[in-house]
């Protein structure tokens, strides 16, 4: 008669249980530690390419800002001297030099601001590198003077329209006006329809309201060139990012 034996298992004691949990713990939180700074590698290498373009748009912006600034002073000086021609009687006016300024004053530049890695910062602000910064608020103070520099393009552009716009078409001929927007030539003679000095006054007093606000742009230009350079010094210095 065959006799089986079962082997032998060895019991283990209560501090080789405890050993092996604890080596299980261990393991258990190697791993977790490993991916928590391989997340925090991969979100700090985001991070630093997000603010790296981020600084780029700014800078960009900026430039324009200052760009914008320049020609908005330039248009302040022409509608001074504008203004100030208006105010002479109509029958010793430089027609031809008057219809040259009021052209030169139907212009203007618009703003728009470089967005886009603002956009993708906002959507990462839940990862460390960001929410344990000022970066949010910084941002929001640009995008909200920037939204008013374009509140005010869209006022002075509507005051164009209205002023000047319809000034050309009151008082403008035909031959001179498709010189000045079809061929870009100079104004072709100093005829002018139905122009009468009161005409001059309304107009002087329309080219003030022109005036006004295009001192407000230059204002906020310098405003909003002042909050990119308020972001672009924080989030090199909070990034460590280095001058391109």
């Amino acid at each position: 008669m065959e006799v089986h034996h079962h082997p032998e298992v060895e019991k283990k004691g209560f501090k080789e249980y405890i050993l092996e949990g604890l080596m299980i713990f261990l393991a258990v939180m190697m791993g977790f530690f490993a991916e928590s700074i391989r997340e925090n590698i991969t979100n700090g290498e985001h991070a630093k390419q997000l603010t790296t373009q981020l600084v780029r748009d700014l800078k960009i912006d900026t430039s324009i800002l200052r760009e914008n600034a320049v020609f908005e002073r330039i248009m302040d000086k022409r509608d001074d001297s504008l203004f100030n021609m208006l105010q002479q009687p109509l029958e010793k006016i430089d027609r031809k030099r008057m219809q040259y300024l009021i052209l030169k004053a139907y212009s203007l530049k618009l703003f728009y601001p470089s967005l886009g890695a603002i956009a993708a910062i906002k959507n990462e602000l839940h990862i460390k590198q960001f929410a344990n910064s000022k970066i949010g608020m910084y941002m929001t103070n640009y995008e909200d003077r920037a939204k008013v520099l374009k509140e005010l393009e869209d006022i002075q552009k509507r005051n164009l329209e209205a002023y000047i716009g319809d000034f050309l078409k009151a008082h403008f001929t035909p031959a001179n006006m498709h010189a000045a927007f079809y061929d870009e030539k100079p104004i072709v003679n100093d005829d002018m329809r139905d122009l009468k000095q009161e005409d001059l006054a309304r107009f002087s007093v329309e080219l003030t309201l022109i005036e006004g606000f295009n001192k407000d742009l230059i204002s906020y230009d310098k405003k909003l060139q002042a909050n990119a350079v308020e972001l672009i010094n924080y989030v090199k210095k909070q990034y460590g990012l280095e001058d391109e």
